[in-house]
């Protein structure tokens, strides 16, 4: 098994911290994620739910509307702030998925949306089945753009979207888990060319570049859209988007 974007520790350190900031930006501009993934993902009965990494919220929101007891954890506090506005009723703190501050034996559920990426996943293993019941489900979720579709795929290279999974990905996990099955759904999100250059914005290799960069980045991206494609500003595009969901039971 294999864990997505193939980072260096230090690497994976340094783009995890471009997100500590523009909490609110992220929220306005990311998408959420289909019903259909927490509704395959959530146990029959589980009641109690950590969304680790849960930045502002995103798949906390599809975990609290199915009732769950949620707890958001993320170790940055601007985003912390926007995810308590959207989510007044979640208890929210600070801390990560390999030092969560949580109690043992405590939840149903673990989730970590579009996160496992930027986190050692070993030590994360260890502390997510100490904070899960017996048999308690680990839940790992990423939404990516649909490389498959050949416009989207020239997109994702230009916006450098470097969370766009190999056709064999799967997580790696630490011994305490076991059963580890995947669920892909397919669905589109209505954006616009303004919605696409923003976006763009919001991945860790803009955060990170440098101003010639950002501006190339959008230079090209601009152009792209409104010049090769022919996308009118306002016009809806709807664009394809994969979700993997992934699940493991508690060993």
């Amino acid at each position: 098994m294999h864990s997505g974007p193939k980072l260096h520790h230090q690497r994976r350190h340094e783009l995890g911290q471009s997100f500590q900031d523009g909490g609110e930006h992220y929220e306005r501009v990311r998408p959420g994620y289909p019903a259909e993934s927490a509704d395959w993902l959530i146990p029959a009965g589980a009641r109690n739910a950590a969304d680790l990494g849960a930045g502002t919220g995103k798949f906390t929101a599809l975990l609290v509307g199915r009732g769950l007891h949620t707890v958001a954890v993320d170790p940055s506090v601007d985003m912390l702030a926007q995810l308590r506005r959207t989510q007044p009723a979640v208890s929210a703190v600070e801390g990560t998925a390999e030092q969560t501050g949580l109690p043992a034996d405590a939840f149903d559920l673990v989730t970590v949306a579009q996160a496992w990426h930027w986190i050692d996943p070993l030590p994360a293993s260890t502390e997510i089945a100490r904070i899960l019941r017996a048999e308690g489900v680990l839940g790992l979720i990423w939404n990516q753009l649909d490389t498959s579709v050949p416009w989207v795929r020239r997109l994702s290279r230009i916006m450098h979207a470097g969370d766009v999974l190999t056709p064999h990905f799967a997580p790696t996990l630490g011994p305490e888990f076991t059963a580890l099955e995947g669920h892909l759904t397919h669905w589109e999100d209505a954006v616009t060319t303004a919605d696409l250059l923003e976006l763009a914005k919001s991945r860790s290799y803009y955060l990170r570049a440098s101003e010639p960069i950002r501006a190339k980045v959008l230079g090209n991206l601009g152009w792209y859209l409104r010049e090769h494609l022919g996308h009118a500003p306002g016009e809806p595009i709807p664009l394809p988007y994969l979700t993997h969901t992934w699940r493991a039971v508690r060993a």
